[in-house]
């Protein structure tokens, strides 16, 4: 695949506003197509690389046989503050830069989609409204810029609430926990993947891929759970018709899942 032959990007970060937007700035900076079809998700925080995904998925599917591309851009340590708190220097210590992209086809009728292709199967999304106020950015006067706010309840609403969301999605594909392959998690940090082994039955393991992203990188907001993937498919261990569960967490408070499939 050539740069050349990118029909749609869609670019998610939540650490930069620009107009014109950002991905006007990469069709200008990598040369691609003038009738490239742009989209730009901004504002969702840590969960939006799954949003992403899932635009393009959507486009793909009204565009068989182009390909588009999602790309999660994320400079977090643009909202660093030093202030001398404790609250201040967990965020500052949690997120790092980074960047990561997928692309996207859907085939035609007279092709097979390629082998080791990962199948996008279903997508379901949970907000939980009551906790909004627990992930957002707050402007800080004296440094003039926006800093971060972390609760330190976040890994408790997100236990609550990932039970719910992925036994709705696993049953409505008649699934349980113990049918899924492999996880495939945003690096929300360490209480957070501790909590959601604990309420799903997951072992550490399960998770070990996010668990090296947030060693090695932190918390890298939208694009955390592509550095994941990357990881296990590094480890070649996956099977044509094994199932995963992709999912994401972040500012709503939302928690983003996918149900996917490696292709045949």
């Amino acid at each position: 695949m050539r740069i050349e032959d990118i029909d749609c990007i869609c670019c998610v970060t939540s650490t930069g506003f620009l107009v014109p937007a950002l991905s006007a700035r990469f069709c200008e900076s990598l040369g691609v197509s003038d009738f490239c079809n742009r989209i730009d998700i901004v504002g969702m925080g840590c969960s939006a690389g799954l949003n992403g995904l899932d635009a393009v998925k959507n486009w793909s599917l009204a565009n068989p046989g182009k390909l588009a591309v999602v790309v999660c851009t994320e400079i977090c340590s643009a909202a660093y503050i030093e202030d001398g708190t404790l609250p201040t220097a967990v965020v500052n210590s949690l997120f790092g830069d980074g960047a990561s992209a997928a692309a996207v086809v859907s085939p035609t009728e007279d092709d097979a989609p390629p082998a080791g292709a990962i199948r996008l199967r279903a997508k379901l999304s949970l907000t939980e409204p009551s906790a909004i106020g627990m992930m957002k950015f707050d402007w800080n006067d004296e440094q003039h810029k926006n800093r971060f706010y972390l609760s330190k309840d976040v890994p408790y609403v997100v236990g609550s609430k990932v039970e719910k969301v992925v036994h709705k999605l696993l049953g409505e594909h008649q699934l349980n926990v113990s049918d899924i392959d492999h996880w495939v998690v945003h690096s929300g940090g360490k209480k957070v993947l501790d909590s959601i082994c604990i309420n799903l039955g997951l072992t550490k393991s399960d998770l070990r891929h996010t668990r090296s992203v947030l060693n090695d990188f932190g918390n890298l907001s939208s694009g955390s759970f592509l550095f994941s993937l990357e990881r296990l498919q590094n480890e070649k261990i996956t099977s044509a018709g094994d199932i995963g569960v992709f999912m994401t967490m972040g500012p709503g408070a939302a928690i983003e899942t996918a149900l996917v499939q490696w292709e045949k």
